[in-house]
């Protein structure tokens, strides 16, 4: 009695095993997701902004801030943060982003933060991320190249989407 029943569970089993090893690849995107995370700055006025740490081709780590102070549709800036002592960054330096055939130079503004400015450190830098922003329409993934600091800072697609939505985002659109 017991026979017929061998192969099907067998064939059960297996079948639980394969979707047990693919249920976490198919969740994997969510789990790379970077965050919007939404506080008062130092004046107390609303700020939202995404951070997240990227790798260079000479596998040095960088921190990208995208952050939006004050209401939706103000500026968003990109800062660039290098380990202090590894990098010394010159003022203004433009960053150039490619994205496929595309190119765009993003203006150094980072003189216009007195916090930058007064840091002796010098290993952070800001830059207009608008007219990137104003020019993409989909989460694709960008490089990054500093001149003298780094050939190429690959952003990958999910990120894109966290700066593209910085622009106009809120807490009722976070949706939670």
């Amino acid at each position: 009695m017991n026979g017929p029943w061998i192969p099907l569970r067998r064939w059960l089993m297996a079948a639980a095993a394969c979707l047990a090893l693919l249920l976490p690849l198919l969740s994997w995107p969510q789990l790379a997701t970077a965050q919007l995370h939404a506080h008062a700055d130092e004046n107390g006025q609303p700020m939202v902004r995404s951070l997240e740490s990227l790798r260079d081709l000479d596998y040095q780590s960088w921190q990208a801030v995208a952050y939006r102070s004050g209401p939706p549709g103000g500026p968003v800036t990109l800062r660039i943060v290098g380990y202090p002592g590894k990098v010394r960054l010159d003022h203004p330096t433009p960053l150039v982003v490619y994205g496929g055939r595309r190119r765009w130079e993003l203006d150094d503004i980072t003189t216009a933060n007195p916090k930058l400015v007064s840091d002796g450190r010098d290993a952070a830098a800001e830059f207009n991320l608008n007219p990137l922003l104003a020019d993409l329409h989909k989460n694709r993934p960008l490089r990054l190249e500093l001149n003298g600091v780094f050939v190429e800072l690959p952003v990958p697609p999910y990120v894109v989407g966290e700066w593209r939505r910085l622009p106009s985002w809120t807490e009722a659109s976070a949706g939670g």
